[in-house]
């Protein structure tokens, strides 16, 4: 019988580097990179920083506050928010109003309009109800100018413009039991009731800055990149941001976001400064026209069919077919399916638990190789690809894809300022210091994400009360709990959508239509039982946390050895808002199974209806 070390080395087609010292390498970047403060190292943008949250791309409409009653309200216009208005409107309810702090429909894509923005999923995928708006995308990877037209094509598709109210901020919700309804007031002076209230908030919506010292004391330009001024530099979503010609412009931040903005700012500004604590992982994206016959053969159903085979296939599960075939399905392909089966055929057997984690680990270093290589194939100066090699395992941040960040690093007025996982020292009137050196900047970016990991309430921008004058944020002080993290007890005809105690999926809106589907059917089933209310009972409560703490030990190991980000909580495995902490473990398709069997089995188990 084949040695499974044989088996290893065949099946990765040969091991050229020391397992060991990579881990060795891992461990001490992330301890690097711990802190004690955790997410306490970014703040909130209250007070002198208000206006980081302030809609720059629409002027509020003067409008008399409105005090009516609708049957549901929706919070959020945002792919959540479409998405559950559509499924409603599909269930034959009409009676809905979607509130959004916006000036128009799209959420993320309307707040995120930064050069270069656009998805990281393949957009076949990505974008919501392509096959109910009869739409293919123009690209295999849309830009955020055709995603934010779909996103209001949807809102007109299902008329949900009609009674919305735009450019205004829930404010407070609170339950009144006698009436059975919700009370919902807003920053426009609204004061309005509603049977149903859906949170649709989103699970990446409010801006976080870094309590870096300082801050205050900068007298030059900034903003944050979910609020990009065009007025300061110019240009489009396209680039030829001619505003920064004669400007020294520094961006803090190098996930996501400034993968794919740094290519427009590097051609852009006379000098351009790159602030790094920790490198992102960048492979080949390759983004390309989508081909006329793209839908030829295409059966109805096609888009929800690749939906489905895209997330089987990045959650490890075995598929015979790769409908997407780009670089996300290609890490899962190289780290589970592909390389456990030729492994197993090798070995005449089924691997172990503890051969397939070796395995997934040597394939994931395998891989890492790969993405650091690129990066010193690509970068001119060594010791800047250096800098720009990521030691950590694949998924320990989301991996990005991109092809003009790394040749960024060549021109002559592009500059990484490297830290080596301390970040940024402090601010000064006239720029930043780090490693000890004070560099004069016209122009701070930050590039800093959105909250994660904080508590639910701090991320919605208000409290909600439930029945008997309780309030959400007491509720849940000790962490989440609902029902598939859909309704929770004491808050009856209330719904959260986003990652409360629900899946974890790379492609996100794949789980805001799971669970807009299930809410419609919920709401739909108290209709036909001739109800006016549903709530989760205390023991359907119990019962959903009881599995996610049965769950939660699933990959618990593997983040812990992470470089801190905000896929472990910053480093900090006990924090019960945490990304991976308030998700369910057994991961995205067992989840929706779960909540297919419930609609399937129709005694709506863990909620009453009254």
């Amino acid at each position: 019988m084949a040695d499974f070390d044989d088996v290893l080395d065949k099946t990765l087609g040969g091991i050229d580097f020391d397992p060991r010292e990579l881990k060795a390498k891992y461990l001490q970047e992330r301890d690097k990179r711990v802190r004690t403060d955790a997410n306490a190292q970014y703040i909130e943008v209250t007070g002198d920083f208000s206006n980081f949250v302030d809609d720059p791309y629409a002027q509020a409409v003067e409008r008399e506050p409105v005090t009516d009653h609708v049957d549901v309200v929706i919070v959020g216009g945002g792919f959540g928010g479409l998405l559950m208005g559509g499924r409603l409107r599909e269930a034959g309810f009409h009676d809905i109003r979607v509130i959004e702090k916006g000036g128009d429909f799209g959420g993320t894509w309307y707040w995120n309009r930064y050069p270069g923005a656009m998805c990281d999923v393949e957009s076949y995928c990505y974008l919501p109800m392509l096959e109910e708006l009869d739409y293919v995308p123009k690209h295999k990877y849309s830009f955020a100018p055709e995603i934010m037209e779909h996103s209001k094509n949807i809102a007109t598709h299902y008329r949900l413009y009609d009674n919305a109210l735009l450019s205004t901020g829930v404010t407070h919700t609170e339950w009144n039991d006698d009436t059975g309804r919700w009370t919902i007031t807003t920053d426009r002076g609204d004061e309005m009731t509603a049977r149903v209230i859906v949170m649709a908030n989103g699970p990446l919506s409010r801006p976080k800055l870094p309590g870096i010292d300082g801050i205050n004391d900068f007298g030059g330009h900034t903003f944050h990149t979910s609020r990009w001024d065009y007025e300061y530099t110019g240009g489009s979503n396209e680039g030829g941001l001619d505003g920064l010609a004669d400007k020294r412009v520094g961006i803090i931040g190098t996930g996501a976001t400034a993968v794919q903005c740094v290519p427009h700012l590097g051609a852009a500004a006379k000098e351009w400064y790159v602030f790094q604590r920790t490198p992102s992982s960048v492979d080949v994206r390759n983004n390309r026209e989508t081909p006329p016959d793209f839908l030829e053969g295409q059966e109805t159903g096609w888009q929800y069919r690749r939906m489905d085979n895209f997330n089987k296939l990045v959650t490890g599960a075995d598929q015979d077919e790769d409908l997407v075939n780009d670089g996300w399905t290609d890490i899962f392909r190289k780290l589970t399916g592909i390389a456990a089966k030729t492994a197993s055929k090798e070995l005449g057997r089924r691997l172990t638990r503890h051969e397939r984690a070796e395995l997934m680990e040597m394939a994931d270093y395998r891989k890492m190789e790969s993405v650091r290589r690129r990066a010193q194939e690509i970068v001119d100066d060594p010791d800047v690809a250096e800098s720009l090699k990521p030691y950590y395992r694949q998924f320990c941040k989301r991996p990005c894809f991109h092809d003009e960040y790394l040749p960024t690093f060549n021109l002559p007025n592009v500059h990484l300022v490297d830290t080596d996982g301390k970040g940024v020292e402090r601010f000064t009137e006239t720029g930043l210091v780090a490693n000890g050196e004070h560099i004069e900047l016209d122009c701070i970016i930050f590039a800093t994400g959105f909250e994660v990991g904080t508590n639910y309430v701090r991320r919605a921008g208000y409290d909600t009360v439930g029945r008997a004058g309780r309030q959400l944020s007491e509720k849940w002080k000790d962490g989440l709990r609902t029902v598939h993290g859909l309704q929770t007890e004491g808050f009856p005809n209330a719904f959260f959508m986003g990652f409360n105690q629900g899946a974890v999926t790379v492609n996100i809106p794949q789980t805001l239509n799971e669970q807009a589907v299930q809410i419609a059917y919920m709401l739909d089933q108290v209709r036909a039982r001739g109800g006016s209310r549903i709530e989760a009972t205390p023991e359907g409560e119990q019962a959903w946390v009881d599995e996610m703490i049965d769950k939660a030990r699933l990959g618990a190991k593997f983040r812990a050895e992470c470089t801190p980000g905000y896929y472990n909580n910053e480093g900090v495995a006990d924090n019960p808002n945490g990304f991976f902490s308030a998700n369910y473990g057994a991961g995205p398709v067992r989840f929706f199974e779960i909540l297919s069997d419930w609609r399937e089995q129709g005694d709506l188990e863990g909620c009453t209806v009254t």
